[in-house]
């Protein structure tokens, strides 16, 4: 919603928005295009009267400006239908879809394309540090755009990604999440199989080839499929991957041949896997090797992937969006392997509306191998989920600590801090996994560091 509060303003509208609880970075990324934010919901935000409203999807019928809306019968739309309507009515969409890896992919996506002059427009769940804001418009032919499956808004129950009209896709994984809107798996693989469904007979779903769920649904497609991954028998895949001190270098094989040799700042299985989607878009669209070359090595990364925070005492801090138990487990197993022969503590928030619920529970528990010492908060903002459906921290420390792992958790983020001084030491790299603004616990530990 602020990319698109951004788009607008940048196109000249007037642009104001509303949100509960603002925090970084997009408050500052707000701030700084001046487009004011009231705190909290209320029927005033509507006065004087806009000439159109855009409804988020964390906007219930309930809301009061929504009642308000509705009241005073203003015009609206949902955040797809204007992103569509106001940024790539005429452009060809790139589309990237899965439950993980789409932020990175759309900025690697992005910047590839951006260095090879053909001037994209984007929109990105976080903020490239290679663009320093996380959308634009563009005046190439082409807008990529991160596809969403969670639902569009109280009055469209359907995917958010149903609404872009895909030329090509890149579907980097289906797993089950979302467990408020979705009923299970199968659920979660039906929106994904409209999305397929989407794709025109011109154009390219990219597809990773190391995922199940999706080598079983990719047959439906009616365009042409290229398959990547980092084992089995994709047309595309990665070889030889090895973790230098500031680069993570590797092969790529196009149908069993050579096709280039590639290093990147980026680690870790799960962003070569992502990076490796990216090539064969690359591929697609016809952009030489030292264009590619060049630009992969230049990626500067995503705010809150993997983000260096800072460093005190010889304490390193890191932080990370993760919050899916393979999300967890993958970014957990990256550091490790990032930073070998260092202490890893893993700080982990359960925020988001499926991991607040216990529907994770037991997976958590398997997330946690590559840690040297973990701390769990219980989950914030429970009041809403029945008693018996949340997920609790203190289950997971007694799950971690049966696997003779180290874990210890927390009321909330303020004792959680106090032993993390405590217990830190020189050399130890601290990583916060939260999909949330965690009460500030980066900046506050560093300063107490």
């Amino acid at each position: 919603m602020a990319s698109l509060a951004g788009i607008l303003k940048e196109k000249g509208y007037r642009v104001t928005g509303s949100d509960q609880n603002v925090y970084l970075p997009m408050s500052d990324f707000l701030e700084a295009l001046s487009i004011p934010v009231m705190e909290g919901y209320s029927p005033d935000n509507l006065y004087p009267g806009p000439d159109l409203v855009i409804v988020g999807n964390v906007i219930t019928r309930n809301n009061p400006e929504a009642r308000e809306l509705s009241r005073l019968a203003l015009p609206y739309l949902s955040f797809p239908q204007a992103l569509k309507r106001f940024a790539f009515k005429d452009k060809s969409t790139i589309v990237i879809s899965g439950t993980h890896g789409k932020t990175t992919t759309s900025a690697l996506v992005s910047w590839v394309l951006e260095k090879a002059g053909m001037d994209p427009g984007f929109m990105i769940g976080g903020i490239p540090l290679d663009f320093k804001k996380n959308f634009k418009l563009g005046n190439g032919p082409y807008f990529v755009i991160e596809g969403d499956e969670y639902d569009t808004a109280f009055f469209d129950k359907g995917p958010k990604f149903l609404h872009y009209g895909p030329w090509v896709t890149i579907l980097t994984s289906i797993e089950f999440d979302h467990a408020d809107i979705y009923r299970d798996l199968d659920h979660v693989i039906e929106s994904f199989r409209k999305l397929i469904d989407l794709m025109p007979p011109e154009g390219l779903l990219i597809a990773n080839g190391d995922d199940p769920i999706i080598t079983a649904e990719i047959n439906r497609a009616k365009c042409p499929v290229s398959t990547y991954g980092l084992s089995g028998n994709s047309l595309w895949k990665a070889i030889d991957i090895t973790v230098q001190e500031d680069f993570t270098c590797f092969k790529v094989l196009k149908a069993g041949k050579d096709y280039i040799t590639l290093c990147t700042p980026l680690y870790g299985r799960h962003n070569i896997s992502n990076l490796l989607s990216t090539i064969v878009l690359a591929d697609f669209i016809g952009i030489s090797f030292p264009i590619l070359s060049k630009t992969v090595k230049s990626f500067g990364g995503i705010r809150r992937r993997q983000e260096v925070i800072g460093e005190k005492s010889g304490i390193l801090v890191l932080d990370d969006f993760a919050h899916h138990p393979t999300a967890v487990k993958e970014t957990i197993r990256a550091v490790k392997e990032k930073y070998k022969g260092r202490r890893l503590i893993a700080v982990f928030e359960p925020r988001s509306n499926s991991s607040r619920r216990n529907i994770f529970q037991e997976q958590y528990a398997a997330s946690f191998d590559s840690a040297d010492l973990i701390m769990v908060p219980e989950p914030p903002m429970t009041e809403k989920i029945p008693m018996g459906e949340r997920f609790s921290s203190k289950r997971l420390e007694e799950d971690l600590e049966k696997r003779d792992l180290a874990a210890f958790s927390f009321p909330n983020t303020d004792p959680l801090i106090e032993a993390l001084v405590k217990e830190t030491r020189p050399g130890d790299v601290v990583l916060i996994m939260s999909n949330g603004g965690f009460d500030n616990i980066h900046h506050r530990l560093l300063e107490r560091l």
